[in-house]
């Protein structure tokens, strides 16, 4: 903290509730200098979160704003920002974003992840509880965790809708694989958080089903100017959803409709207590400022903003130009694999993932009936010096 302290330029390390990045101008900043960036354009000039998405086709600006303040990197290698703790919004997040709703193409249909067992490993788990079904007893309470942890081997990670070898896919999958972690009571949560296996009833829980939980956004987040040149995200924007799976012998999984009612009351108290998760667990408050990104690039995209700013990104939309596709792409975890014991009820695997559908937020957006994002788009308006971004 000292160390940023004596780094950072003072403007940037002062909390603000609105500071503003022109994309169009950024861009050409880090042109200017042959693409080597700044720690300020890295991390977007210590954005929090963003909260609006402005276009001035006048002046060629698409902006981004929201909260601001100084940045650090913490004892687990996050950059968050110097008081609040809250990761920072990454520049190369929103390229990732961006370049699933590129000017002039097809933006995806789906951004996400999910980790899921085999079909042969189902199976082989189904075998086993068969095999274990007549003599388990809480004293064989190990052997069948080890038991249905090397029956169900490692489960797939599936990435969809962006390149699965950069950071915001790493993102994705540790948010869905550690709310899984606290969905069958195997990592404590930073709040009071009841677990669904510490909820489940155990007269409820079929022998071959599967819950699995979704992250979503909230698609009633999004509010957009009259003119369509402004967009406004309110809330917290992420809702955690179940629905139940059941698995056969052969290890086939259907979907047989909603979670029961421990799995929505676990789904409901996540959502619900989202923002204080986020404020002690940066990894969802990195997962919020994700979707964040992926439903300003979608609007920026169905409103045609890059045509209307005559910008086409032509350096941050080229992966030769700059590089996001930089890390290993998450393949393979370990099954994660609790036992609880209510009465002779044994609690499953789970499995889920995350789910951001940005067009369909776009396609749902709340008018700014009252012209407020209008009032604020119109004193946004960029008076900048040469260079300045």
């Amino acid at each position: 903290l000292a160390a940023a302290r004596a780094s950072l330029d003072q403007q940037l390390q002062r909390p603000t509730a609105m500071r503003k990045v022109s994309l169009t101008r950024l861009e050409k900043a880090i042109a200017d200098r042959g693409g080597v960036l700044t720690d300020e354009m890295r991390y977007l000039a210590g954005l929090q979160r963003v909260k609006y998405v402005f276009c001035y086709p006048d002046s060629g600006d698409i902006v981004v704003a929201g909260p601001a303040e100084g940045w650090m990197t913490d004892v687990s290698g996050r950059v968050v920002g110097m008081t609040t703790g809250r990761p920072v919004v990454q520049l190369e997040d929103l390229v990732v974003a961006m370049r699933a709703f590129p000017p002039g193409e097809k933006g995806t249909r789906l951004i996400g992840c999910s980790i899921d067992p085999t079909a042969e490993g189902l199976a082989a788990m189904q075998q086993f509880l068969r095999q274990v079904g007549s003599f388990a007893t809480p004293a064989h309470t190990q052997t069948i965790v080890d038991g249905l942890r090397n029956n169900l081997g490692y489960q797939t990670v599936s990435v969809m809708g962006i390149n699965p070898n950069t950071r915001f896919a790493q993102v994705l999958v540790e948010a869905d694989y550690r709310m899984k972690l606290i969905g069958i009571g195997l990592e404590q949560p930073p709040v009071r958080l009841v677990s669904y296996v510490d909820r489940a009833n155990p007269a409820q829980v079929s022998r071959n089903a599967m819950q699995r939980w979704f992250f979503t956004p909230d698609y009633e987040s999004v509010r957009v100017a009259e003119d369509r040149l402004a967009m406004e995200l309110v809330g917290d924007g992420v809702k955690l959803i179940g629905e139940d799976e059941l698995v056969s012998q052969e290890g086939q999984r259907t979907i047989v409709g909603r979670g029961n009612k421990a799995s929505e009351a676990f789904v409901g108290s996540f959502t619900q207590k989202y923002p204080q998760l986020a404020e002690r667990s940066p990894v969802y408050a990195d997962l919020r400022n994700l979707i964040d990104l992926a439903i300003s690039a979608a609007f920026m995209q169905a409103e045609n903003l890059y045509g209307k700013a005559g910008w086409s990104m032509p350096l941050l939309g080229n992966e030769s130009k700059f590089a996001v596709e930089r890390y290993a792409a998450p393949r393979q975890v370990e099954t994660a694999v609790n036992a609880i014991w209510k009465g002779n009820r044994l609690m499953t695997p789970v499995g889920g993932g995350v789910n951001i559908e940005a067009a369909r937020a776009v396609r749902e957006a709340r008018p700014d009936e009252e012209g407020q994002i209008a009032e604020v788009h119109q004193k946004t308006a960029p008076k900048l010096a040469e260079g300045q971004w």
